[in-house]
């Protein structure tokens, strides 16, 4: 509407190099935080199998199912015992029970040592190795060798 006209010139004048200044900051913001970026994979490790648990609930349910559980009924004690352990964990402080509690209940007809058999982590990520794996090869990569003199690049922030 407005081409060829001076009515936003002003406003483009200012806006458009703002713009940039502020994504230079937001950048800078970003290279100072990422610097000296620690990933502890040991705690990382100890908080899914906190969570693990909780994400099997469904492959437990089916496997009960497939024994002849009742789907209707496991799946309601399922979610009373996930609300049980998850208010001992955030109320109480203790570790997830939820595995103690569901091999306690006859009706699951599984021990400890069988519900462990489904906590490994590596069920519950379906294709998000490949895709990341893809995302470094055909994305990440290519950037890193086009501007590899740019690694090791420091921010300085002032406040």
């Amino acid at each position: 509407w407005f081409e060829r006209t001076l009515d936003d010139s002003a406003n483009k004048r200012l806006s458009i190099p703002e713009g940039f200044l502020a994504i230079d900051g937001i950048l800078d913001l970003c290279l100072n935080v990422a610097d000296g970026l620690v990933v502890n994979d040991k705690v990382i490790d100890k908080h899914i199998r906190a969570e693990l648990p909780f994400m099997a609930t469904e492959n437990i349910m089916m496997d009960c199912v497939k024994d002849g559980g009742n789907r209707q009924e496991l799946h309601e004690k399922i979610r009373v015992l996930s609300m049980e352990a998850g208010a001992n964990v955030k109320k109480k402080g203790l570790d997830n029970n939820l595995l103690d509690l569901i091999a306690a209940d006859p009706d699951f007809g599984k021990t400890r040592e069988e519900l462990e058999a489904s906590m490994d982590p590596a069920k519950y990520v379906g294709r998000s190795v490949r895709q990341v794996e893809n995302f470094l090869g055909n994305v990440v990569g290519p950037m890193l060798e086009k501007n590899g003199d740019l690694i090791g690049l420091k921010a300085e922030i002032n406040v």
